[in-house]
């Protein structure tokens, strides 16, 4: 048995997940319930962001405690992602204690072995505020697409990253006063001395995307530079460094940790221990993350890791999506584009059918666009037609002909035989791509079972067969609730509620997740087994829901902004 460590991009605080953020939470429950159905060894961690700049800024307008925001915004997400059916073993926060003293920790370790030196430079100052304005903290024009209301830290109308300095016209981001410029010490982490050693271990890692290699490869060949890891900020965790003064750790380094942090809690609280998993080179971890994170990912973690312990293991896989838009637009809280994780169930209030629709829509290889037609065409036509209609026509089937009892067979002719072995391929197909994390090319083998299992009921017509060979419509159905069970077990990680009544639908008083994958044998359920209480596993969209969904949106986003909490209302 392996150990895993699964692990989600920690959302910033200030917004509730819109679904391209939802994706990776997802991403990581789905990998974790596949992990364990393996019978491997995981935990699965993530956690609310909550320093930085955004959070302070709007805590200073208001002239209330950030930790007021982020105590009601994170209990919220909580709350959100259990309706989501998202289970990962730790959602932790960097507001953590275990989380501030260990990122301390880890900090002092890099300090002592040589990475870190402090260098003077100069930021943006508002004498009015008496404040260094990193980041969020000053606003002015792009210099590269002259969007206006530019931030220190990024553009979000063109998406460049940008240094506070390189802003047109300047304004403090509270009082909207003119900044002068002023000289501050920070302290840096020297990037530059570990760029062969990440170099080689990119190089080296046949498990990472080719997006992620090829991108993070160049980023070394431009040369890296030391990053600075202190910000002149009060909200954060106070740097532990010697003589500084109102400096917090950069929270981009310290959210990095938080992975190590949100596993050293949740096997402490197991009675395990930390160094059981972080400290075994064999243990892998996996990281769902979007693209726009993969240097944080795929260089500076690694680059942290190596300088601190080289016993921690270096990701595994970094499964890096590109971007899903919304109906050809980027997702955007400030223009309102986009479809948020609390609106959505108000839409459609079971998580399994946008748990199913994402897992489709994952952008893998390249954008992909969410639209309102594509989402009911995968719920009412591969969620419903193709796998419930084949999962309810069986059971009724055995219960209409069979006393609700799963028939004896009888022996399997070629056309059994072959079912049987596409079923098996379609099965190893979706193992072995869960392995590599593409989890939209695993639910096709998913779709691939369902039909070949329409296809068989279609063939042998067991409708027929039961008119002239009791014996004969017998095995057919075996085989067919044989099917259903195998199409059960791979829909549970993305689809948990469904397959869970689907399995009590087949008999099985157990819960599902104590079952486990064996890839040679696709016959799990025995003749004799009774069928349980039957209703259709999915339900279809209305007709007139493409017609009606901007009066459907509208609505369902009233009624979340009614439930957030004031600071996350927008």
């Amino acid at each position: 048995m392996g150990k895993w460590v699964v692990t989600a991009a920690w959302p910033y605080i200030n917004s509730v997940p819109h679904l391209g953020t939802i994706l990776h939470l997802l991403g990581a429950d789905i990998m974790t319930r596949f992990l364990r159905m393996l019978g491997e060894d995981v935990i699965s961690v993530s956690g609310s962001d909550e320093h930085g700049t955004p959070i302070e800024v709007e805590a200073r307008k208001k002239n209330i405690d950030p930790r007021k925001l982020t105590d009601e915004a994170h209990s919220y997400i909580v709350k959100l992602l259990k309706r989501w059916r998202i289970e990962l073993d730790n959602y932790s926060r960097t507001e953590s204690e275990v989380h501030k003293q260990f990122v301390r920790e880890f900090m002092l370790r890099l300090e002592s072995k040589g990475y870190i030196f402090t260098q003077k430079i100069v930021l943006p100052y508002c004498e009015r505020d008496r404040i260094f304005l990193p980041d969020r903290f000053v606003e002015g024009r792009c210099p590269r697409c002259g969007y206006p209301n530019a931030r220190g830290d990024q553009c979000e109308n063109c998406g460049s990253l940008l240094d506070p300095l390189d802003l047109i016209s300047p304004k403090c981001a509270i009082c909207g006063s003119k900044p002068i410029l002023k000289e501050t010490v920070h302290w840096f982490f020297d990037l530059k001395k570990l760029e062969d050693p990440v170099r080689k271990w990119l190089e080296a890692n046949k498990g990472l995307w080719d997006n992620v290699k090829n991108y993070s490869l160049n980023w070394i060949r431009e040369g890296l530079k030391p990053r600075s890891i202190t910000r002149d900020n009060e909200w954060g965790i106070e740097a532990p460094f010697k003589e500084t003064v109102r400096k917090t750790i950069y929270v981009w380094f310290e959210a990095l940790l938080g992975y190590l942090s949100a596993s050293k809690e949740v096997l402490e609280r197991r009675g395990r221990s930390f160094e059981e998993f972080w400290y075994d080179k064999n243990t892998k971890t996996i990281y769902f993350i979007g693209k726009d994170n993969i240097p944080f990912h795929a260089v500076i973690l690694p680059a942290m890791l190596i300088a601190s312990d080289d016993r921690h293991p270096l990701p595994a896989v970094i499964s890096s999506t590109e971007y899903l838009l919304y109906e050809g637009e980027k997702f955007s809280k400030s223009r309102r584009v986009g479809l948020w994780a609390d609106e959505a169930l108000y839409i459609l209030e079971d998580p399994d059918y946008w748990r199913f629709s994402l897992a489709r829509m994952r952008p893998e290889e390249r954008d992909t666009n969410f639209s309102w037609k594509e989402f009911m065409r995968i719920v009412n036509s591969e969620l419903n037609d193709d796998i419930g209609n084949f999962i309810y026509r069986v059971l009724s089937f055995i219960v209409r002909y069979f006393e609700s009892r799963i028939p004896e067979p009888g022996e399997f002719d070629d056309i059994d035989r072959e079912v049987i072995d596409s079923v098996k391929a379609s099965y190893n197909g979706y193992i072995d791509k869960m392995l590599e994390t593409r989890i939209k090319q695993a639910s096709e083998y998913i779709l691939e079972i369902a039909r070949t299992g329409n296809q068989y009921i279609n063939r042998r017509a067991p409708w027929d067969e039961i008119k002239r060979d009791h014996r004969r419509a017998g095995t057919t159905m075996y085989i067919a609730i044989n099917i259903v069970a195998i199409l059960t077990l791979t829909l549970y990680p993305i689809t948990p509620g469904a397959a869970q009544k689907i399995w009590a639908m087949i008999g099985f008083e157990e819960p599902i997740e104590r079952t486990r994958y064996n890839r040679d044998n696709i016959f799990v359920v025995n003749s004799g087994r009774s069928i349980g209480k039957l209703e259709a596993p999915f339900k279809k969209l209305p007709q007139d829901f493409l017609a009606r969904i901007s009066i459907i949106v509208e609505d369902a986003r009233k009624k979340a902004q009614e439930d957030r909490p004031p600071y996350l209302r927008f």
